[in-house]
């Protein structure tokens, strides 16, 4: 994998002439005190002017009111560099309150003083990730169902309730259009390098979020509403993450002196990897995995249009095409059809690897949450990052020269290495399944230890052992369970197993039922890749199927709820229940079945 020589940018000519120049061709002066006034109240009638439209159909015209605004944003820009902290505070922290993290506005402002392209790049992530959530959290004063995407999100009459249509137009100037700056998702995706992010906008789009507060202070006090922020999103079960050894600072420095050489790294994006791992050092967790997770996307998409030999999609993507992203790279297949060739040379760990962390519902799909700003940046856990980090490494060692093979069997790296070659999905829906069956697994072993009986029901138990019903439940188990256990290693029922024991003791018969339904679901789950080689007519059986086992656990839960105490109308459940299964064993519809 090399990058080609031409290549400097991963910004269109379009795209990057728009960020890194448009907004820099009039050389109009604004006085300050025509933008905002000495106490911080923003003019936004001297922003919105700046505005055009097309003639055509009065949507914005982008490219127009970029260049007007440029302006703008140099004169703000400027504005915040002479002011001190102490007086940015007094003037502006309270219009940050509603975005629910001040501190993050107040640090960007310090961010803005030194304008380090790395560090305003970073703040500009954190600052419209924020900003974003804030936003959904205005848009659920009055809509219901919060749109996923910014885009959708700046566009809804709900916030144009709220703020006005032409102070939303102007946001869309500098982020949630594809058609303008776009600098949340050329930053967040990986196509934009510290040196191609003005500074300026960092410092409008922080002036602009004040504003909005301002605006959103009035219409509260108007409606006499409530501004209520959503709770964060929390990672409970860390431990299912860990999938790499803990980094030490020795590991940190090679990594630093690997990205110097791998062909991973896109040589312009080099100050983004050696600040992730600073920030990693410093403990500052949540700065650590923004700055890499594009940097990860960059290089798997700089992978991906080499193996896939489709150049054209290494750069951002005019607003007619899609850009090649995360979702489009994990793909099985390209969007003209054929097999996508990526897959196939990161191998399946690292495959599996990507899928868990970034796409699969139940895992923590950190991309997304932490661009969408539905996580607390100030907990952001080590655990999580270490995660990241490592896997970094490895794919930064796997894609180097042949003269990095020293790397490659350092004493450090290799663990990594070794763990990210075996690693398995934690998260996959399959993967989910599985650890839920063991758990079920384990619980109902533990029914022959719950309490005895109390004395008094002793006489109502022991007339269920001559019911016809449970002696025909336990005669539909024996048949189910004598067409399973041919798949079965031979020890795996004893004789003492309580599926088996069951025809003495008819009594606590649920518990060999569920253990009968959890060794289907295990024989199926273990040969679920057979499920692509049935026709669509058995497909839609075998899911009624499952479906119909399904609907009986969920109503046995409530037929035997405290509230409801179902017992007869339980045993008539089951013995359907039994039935469908018992039918479709027969018909030999089962996977187990259809791999023999």
């Amino acid at each position: 994998m090399a990058l080609p020589d031409s290549v400097s940018t991963c910004l269109s000519p379009p795209v990057h002439y728009m960020i890194c120049k448009l907004g820099f061709e009039k050389k109009d002066i604004y006085d300050i005190n025509y933008i905002v006034s000495e106490n911080g109240e923003v003019h936004w009638q001297a922003v919105t002017e700046h505005l055009h439209y097309l003639e055509s159909d009065q949507s914005v015209d982008y490219v127009k009111s970029v260049q007007s605004l440029g302006p703008i944003c140099e004169s703000v820009n400027l504005h915040f560099k002479s002011l001190t902290k102490e007086q940015f505070v007094v003037q502006y922290a309270v219009w940050f309150r509603w975005t629910n993290y001040m501190e993050l506005f107040l640090e960007v402002f310090d961010v803005l003083q030194y304008a380090q392209a790395t560090q305003v790049a970073l703040g500009l992530m954190k600052l419209t990730s924020c900003l974003e959530r804030a936003l959904g959290d205005v848009y659920l004063l009055i809509g219901k169902d919060c749109p996923f995407l910014l885009r959708d999100l700046l566009a809804s009459e709900q916030l144009a309730v709220v703020f006005g249509q032409d102070v939303m137009d102007v946001l869309r100037v500098f982020i949630g259009s594809p058609y303008g700056l776009n600098l949340r998702n050329v930053l967040w995706h990986g196509f934009a390098s510290p040196q191609e992010i003005p500074a300026k906008y960092c410092a409008m789009l922080l002036f602009l979020t004040a504003g909005l507060g301002q605006l959103l202070q009035t219409y509260l006090l108007k409606t006499k509403s409530i501004l209520v922020h959503r709770p964060y999103v929390t990672f409970i079960t860390l431990e299912e993450l860990v999938a790499f050894p803990d980094l030490n600072h020795e590991t940190l420095c090679v990594a630093e002196e690997l990205v110097q050489v791998s062909n991973f790294v896109f040589k312009s994006m080099l100050p983004f990897w050696m600040a992730a791992l600073t920030a990693f050092k410093q403990s500052r967790y949540a700065d650590c995995v923004i700055l890499l997770l594009p940097q990860l996307e960059v290089g798997l998409r700089l992978l991906f249009t080499t193996t896939n030999k489709c150049p054209n999609r290494l750069l951002t993507a005019e607003p007619s095409a899609l850009y090649t992203t995360f979702d489009e790279m994990l793909k099985k297949h390209l969007d003209n059809e054929e097999i996508n060739q990526l897959p196939s040379v990161l191998e399946e760990p690292a495959m599996e690897f990507l899928w868990d962390f970034l796409n699969h519902q139940e895992g923590p799909r950190i991309r997304d949450h932490l661009s969408h700003g539905e996580i607390n940046l100030k907990t952001f856990p080590r655990e999580l990052a270490n995660q990241i980090v490592a896997f970094a490494i490895t794919l930064l060692c796997r894609f180097s020269d042949e003269d990095t093979v020293a790397f490659k069997e350092h004493m450090i790296i290799k663990p990594l290495m070794n763990c990210a070659s075996c690693y398995r999905s934690r998260f996959h829906p399959i993967s989910r399944l599985k650890k839920q069956v063991l758990e079920c697994v384990k619980s109902i072993h533990l029914w022959p230890e719950l309490p005895t009986v109390p004395e008094e029901h002793v006489q109502a138990v022991k007339g269920l052992e001559g019911n016809t019903e449970t002696s025909s439940l336990i005669l539909k188990m024996a048949e189910i369970l004598c067409q399973l256990q041919q798949y079965l290693p031979q020890d795996c029922c004893s004789p003492d197993d309580p599926i088996n024991s069951v025809v003495t003791e008819s009594i606590k018969f649920l518990s060999p039922v569920l253990r009968l339904i959890l060794l289907l679901i295990t024989l199926e789950v273990v040969n679920v890749h057979l499920i692509c080689k049935k026709t669509p007519f058995d497909y839609q059986q075998y899911l009624k199927f499952l479906k119909s086992v399904l609907q009986y656990t969920e109503n046995l839960v409530t037929y035997t709820s405290p509230e409801k105490n179902k017992w007869d109308e339980t045993e008539e459940l089951t013995n359907k229940a039994l039935i469908k299964i018992r039918e479709f064993s027969d018909r030999k519809l089962t996977l187990i079945q259809s791999a023999t």
